[in-house]
């Protein structure tokens, strides 16, 4: 298909154009700067903002400014004391594929660093959820998601110790927890309920990723069952806003109504 220049997808500067049609200055040089980024390509430095503000011809707060947008949206990184271009997002389908399988797909290499690991007394309102008794000892597994070694996340899972008594001795933290479930010990996953929404990390979270607190992150809810329908864990998952998207395959259902595959 055939678009206008100006409204080509991913065109950056005519989806920024108010009603008016008066366009904010920091938003044409993100819109020039979003070019060059194209023109340099994956891993090389950007120039510095002392250099940016002649070259666009306005305020060095005016690039800090359109620069702060592209580090939130993930075109940018720090690296160092300067700012380089990133490469794409990592893209995590929907499904109960694990971590581990979503990031591999796309040529990367998987890893977590363990945080925490602990057990403790369910408490009521975690007992319904994994399928427990209030008072029973659940696991309680807390890990940084790396992709090739770089921090994108900090995942929590929760799980009854009477599924997984051994997860403190037969499971290396680094690999993959449902790998271990299926293999191991025989278990596979079903289905589960699935709840997204965006937040800012708390400090310790944002310690453990390695960003500012003032990035955006995805924050992922799953209450997974085994194949028997029964409760099995509880996954809290926090994915850095500027190096996620999320895809879902859809297809249509009785009366055209979309659905989750």
């Amino acid at each position: 298909m055939d678009y206008p220049n100006d409204q080509a997808p991913g065109a950056p500067v005519r989806s920024g154009i108010p009603e008016h049609g008066r366009i904010p200055k920091y938003y044409a040089v993100k819109a020039r700067t979003s070019q060059l980024i194209a023109e340099l390509g994956e891993g090389r430095l950007l120039p510095p903002e002392r250099d940016l503000a002649p070259r666009f011809e306005v305020s060095r707060e005016t690039v800090r400014q359109a620069l702060r947008e592209l580090l939130l949206e993930g075109r940018l990184r720090r690296q160092g004391r300067g700012t380089v271009v990133a490469g794409p997002k990592l893209e995590q389908p929907l499904s109960l594929a694990s971590y581990t399988e979503g990031v591999r797909r796309q040529g990367r290499t998987p890893g977590r660093s363990l945080i925490t690991l602990d057990r403790f007394p369910c408490p009521e309102a975690l007992a319904a959820e994994i399928g427990v008794q209030r008072g029973e000892p659940v696991w309680h597994m807390e890990r940084v998601l790396l992709a090739d070694d770089e921090r994108v996340g900090l995942e929590s899972t929760y799980v009854a110790v009477a599924r997984v008594p051994d997860l403190d001795t037969g499971f290396e933290p680094d690999s993959s927890f449902y790998a271990y479930l299926r293999d191991r010990l025989g278990i596979s996953f079903g289905d589960a309920d699935e709840r997204i929404e965006t937040v800012l990390a708390t400090p310790r979270e944002a310690l453990l990723i390695g960003t500012p607190p003032a990035l955006p992150m995805l924050l992922l809810h799953r209450v997974s069952r085994d194949t028997n329908g029964e409760p099995l864990e509880r996954v809290r998952t926090l994915y850095r806003g500027d190096r996620f998207s999320f895809t879902a395959h859809l297809r249509g259902a009785t009366g055209g109504s979309p659905v989750a595959r």
